[in-house]
């Protein structure tokens, strides 16, 4: 299987050269030539499947010249061992007769990023032989939170490559920001940006197009990389846990045979919620994906007009990882649901970055619509969800989850639809104490590591493993740039 640029479907390359690039050349984002389908009785067949062994199944379909049997060593090596606290990986509970939450936060880092990251430093490495490539990457990550934590883990250490994190400086909870520049191992950096998270994922962006800063890195031996959503190798491992979801409804036999389900995600970039539409596309049977955002709700408003415009403020939010203008995955959609129209989706991308707005035709607002379900969720509303979550059910949620929650009711009042629903969980609530605490109405909540005991006080929560050890952490990272800046730490990191 070869895989196409969204803004030239004539630029190819092979999945290993896909990963190991991230981002095409022309800035568009390379996806697969042809979305594979699942056999019919392929639900069944991975009824009784670890996870692991459900990621080789799913995997196997993309990745033309990896063997089975490296797809298993590299499952194991991401999700086997003590990596995930739950046996399961990504266990499906069940809130209430119809609502499941599928928890992904059991991972080193306790967010859903784990899922992905954990996999990809292993097919990237593979990558880089099975391309032929000579030089050595750099993991360049902008992170709105969870990203940035979870590659610097799954990257710590892998051999031919460098990991720099941006993140936007008081753009990210405590925790996040303690977990990220503690971080242990030789070949990581982390560096703060002033502004929001869009302006450190355009940086990056801006990073991966200077020419002359790509020649120049490639006589020093390095070329730049990718591990967030833009490239292909994050989107991928991300398939497998809708599949695996619908897998474990149909063992636990909530759902028949076929029975379609819908998913709630909590949307910011847009990458977890298509990696359910890839799902969907593949055979997984799924009815409606409903993309729950927060005051940021420039999806909201995309998928209900069909119109994108992130020329509004952008809002900081007790559910930070989903505070973006600027959803780099929507490419992708648009891509497939234009009926691969390479040259239209690079026609919204050059209206995106001249003006910041564009307005897709009705037919494919229309097919948009048929696919998805948008709401948002105000602070409020977000609080009110994680209290009323612990006081009905004594089940503990982050506020990214609780926006998924509170706009999951929107949707079954407005369309009556009682189908099977399965919330798809973002991170440990304990990486969010003062917000999660102050819902719950603790009026003077505790900062930073104090505040993860009195939240496991006040619960009776374990706090996570990972987290806990926090606490033995020395700061390694303090460094500060301005966006225009961002080649300093860049050249500074590989001299």
């Amino acid at each position: 299987m070869n895989y196409v640029s969204t803004r030239n479907k004539d630029l190819r390359m092979t999945p290993a050269q896909a990963i190991v690039k991230g981002l095409a050349p022309d800035g568009g984002l390379m996806t697969p030539g042809v979305i594979p389908r699942l056999p019919a009785n392929a639900m069944e067949t991975m009824k009784d499947m670890s996870y692991r062994q459900r990621v080789v199944y799913i995997l196997n379909s993309y990745l033309e010249g990896f063997s089975s049997s490296e797809l298993n060593n590299y499952a194991s090596a991401a999700y086997g061992g003590e990596r995930f606290s739950d046996p399961d990986v990504a266990p499906v509970m069940q809130i209430d007769g119809t609502t499941y939450c599928m928890e992904l936060w059991h991972g080193p880092t306790c967010a859903f990023k784990d899922m992905a990251l954990q996999m990809l430093p292993h097919l990237l490495s593979a990558s880089l032989g099975k391309s032929d490539e000579k030089k050595s990457a750099c993991i360049l990550v902008a992170t709105s939170g969870d990203t940035g934590k979870a590659a610097l883990e799954g990257f710590r250490d892998v051999d031919r490559t460098r990991i720099l994190v941006f993140y936007p400086k008081d753009g990210v909870s405590e925790i996040q920001e303690l977990q990220m520049v503690t971080q242990e191992g030789g070949n990581v950096g982390v560096c703060s940006v002033v502004g929001n998270f869009d302006d450190a994922q355009s940086g990056v962006k801006a990073l991966f197009s200077d020419k002359r800063l790509a020649d120049e890195l490639a006589q020093r031996g390095w070329f730049l990389s990718s591990a967030n959503s833009i490239n292909w190798g994050r989107v991928l491992p991300q398939i497998v846990y809708y599949a695996s979801a619908y897998c474990d409804l149909l063992r636990a036999g909530a759902v028949g045979k076929g029975q379609a389900v819908n998913f709630c995600v909590p949307t910011g970039n847009f990458g977890n919620i298509l990696a359910g539409y890839y799902a969907k596309l593949m055979g997984v049977p799924i009815k409606k994906l409903i993309c729950a955002s927060n005051s940021n709700n420039v999806l909201t408003d995309f998928i209900n007009s069909g119109v994108y415009d992130r020329n509004r403020p952008l809002h900081n939010t007790i559910s930070p990882s989903m505070d973006i203008l600027i959803s780099s995955n929507l490419e992708r959609l648009l891509f497939e649901l234009s009926g691969r129209d390479d040259k239209l989706v690079a026609d919204y991308m050059a209206q995106l970055s001249e003006n910041g707005t564009y307005r897709v035709e009705p037919a494919l607002r229309d097919r948009i619509q048929k696919q998805f379900y948008a709401g948002y969720t105000d602070e409020d509303q977000t609080k009110a969800a994680i209290a009323e979550m612990w006081k009905e059910h004594s089940y503990l949620i982050d506020p990214h989850t609780a926006v998924a929650f509170h706009v999951l009711e929107q949707y079954r009042a407005e369309t009556g639809d009682d189908t099977p629903t399965v919330v798809v969980s973002t991170a440990s609530a304990f990486k969010f104490c003062d917000s999660v605490l102050d819902a719950l109405g603790v009026r003077a909540p505790k900062k930073g590591l104090a505040a993860l005991d009195q939240l496991s006080d006040i619960t009776g929560v374990e706090v996570p493993a990972p987290l806990a050890r926090l606490k033995d952490r020395q700061v390694r990272f303090n460094a500060v740039v301005e966006k225009k800046d961002m080649e300093i730490p860049v050249q500074a990191f590989l001299a």
